[in-house]
């Protein structure tokens, strides 16, 4: 049965369709219609049986696979792990304040430590399927940001498509691990000024334009220094509005 809906179509939907299916297989893989050590079905039948692309079939076997309840063997399928363990909790990070812009700074220097060496590896490791999903989850953001939507959910699936794109899914978890309180940016546009929110989105789209241009032609260094240049940026502009924070205290 599909889990696609007539008014969700294009890039901008596929996380919350990855999503779905993600947690339709989880919850088979949970009440023994996929017991450990049995095979998922393949590619093309998950696509046909649910109605999705074979992107949001391969991102929800790639959460699943974060998740540690399957694992890919070459030439063989997708397997149910046997003794499989629980999806992993959101990681407890101590005296998190989420309406603090102090700890978002703490966040994003967090996240430039991780996704700097991620964006490298990326580059060096990314599969044409993997960098395919990297494109289109940039292009959702976009999409997003053009519309004037939230970009929260559509950020972080571009992020965790650079992480998975790493072939070391121990990124991956982490970035998952963390959730979608690591792309901490709704106080940036909490701003009337529809010249200054222009701006904003013209230089996220370039950071982002930079980071995937530099991975999809392998460029090691290059990705590393956009990944760095485009979180020291958010830093930054957390510290103007924590600046301006102070100045009215």
């Amino acid at each position: 049965m599909s889990i696609e809906t007539k008014t969700e179509a294009g890039p901008a939907a596929n996380t919350t369709l990855t999503t779905r299916l993600a947690d339709t297989l989880r919850k088979a893989i949970a009440n023994g219609q996929y017991p450990p050590g049995s095979k998922l079905p393949s590619e093309a039948q998950l696509t046909e049986t649910h109605g999705v692309s074979r992107t949001v079939v391969r991102e929800a076997i790639a959460e699943l696979r974060a998740d540690q309840l399957v694992e890919a063997r070459q030439g063989s399928g997708v397997f149910v792990l046997e003794g499989r363990v629980q999806p992993p909790a959101q990681l407890s990070l101590r005296n998190v304040d989420h309406a603090r812009v102090s700890s978002m700074i703490e966040l994003l220097e967090l996240r430039t430590a991780v996704e700097v060496e991620a964006a490298g590896l990326a580059a060096l490791r990314r599969s044409p399927a993997q960098e395919e999903v990297i494109l289109e989850r940039h292009y959702a953001v976009r999409l997003c940001l053009e519309a004037g939507r939230p970009t929260s959910e559509a950020d972080l699936a571009l992020h965790l498509a650079i992480a998975e794109a790493t072939n070391n899914p121990r990124f991956r978890e982490f970035l998952a691990m963390i959730g979608r309180n690591v792309i901490p940016r709704a106080a940036l546009h909490n701003d009337d000024s529809e010249t200054d929110q222009g701006v904003y989105i013209d230089l996220l789209l370039r950071e982002h334009e930079e980071i995937v241009q530099a991975i999809s032609s392998g460029d090691e260094d290059g990705a590393r220094e956009a990944m760095r240049r485009h979180l020291r940026g958010s830093q930054g502009r957390y510290r103007g509005l924590l600046r301006e924070q102070r100045k009215h205290v």
